[in-house]
């Protein structure tokens, strides 16, 4: 990929949690790193932030969550400037639902698909199933994994 200063990326859930203090695999730790020196906006979704907290209350089950921590994530996501919040749209919950019908169970993924593809985003996922799917699909690929930065 390798674009400077002109790309756009949705970010799924995964990629918002080390802002918040939850470890996730190199791969994410990396692709953000990638993105930044890329100088790509990166956008969020609140669907991704509401993900983020069923994540940490299956975490807080068996290890602690720094709500601390948590809290300054969430300042700096919704209010530092580096992350641009995208608004969902009426098209983008009707291409998800569509995109369910065609048998994507998961309707967070669906909906960050359709927000991304209809705001000419590149969506970037840890989701390798989304990936195949949209590409068995013959639908438009806007997917992002890590190892295609």
């Amino acid at each position: 990929m390798k674009s400077r200063g002109n790309t756009a990326f949705l970010l799924d859930t995964s990629f918002l949690l080390p802002t918040l203090g939850i470890n996730v695999e190199t791969s994410v730790l990396d692709a953000l790193r990638e993105v930044v020196s890329m100088r790509a906006k990166l956008y969020y979704s609140g669907f991704s932030v509401l993900e983020c907290l069923w994540i940490m209350a299956r975490i807080a089950k068996t290890v602690p969550v720094n709500m601390n921590r948590v809290e300054i994530g969430l300042r700096a996501i919704m209010r530092g400037g580096r992350y641009y919040r995208v608004d969902e749209r009426p098209k983008d919950f009707i291409v998800a639902f569509k995109l369910y019908n065609l048998g994507h169970r998961d309707m967070i993924d669906n909906i960050l698909y359709a927000t991304a593809l209809n705001r000419n985003l590149k969506l970037l996922t840890t989701d390798k199933e989304l990936k195949m799917f949209i590409k068995q699909k013959q639908l438009k690929d806007i997917v992002i994994l890590p190892k295609q930065l």
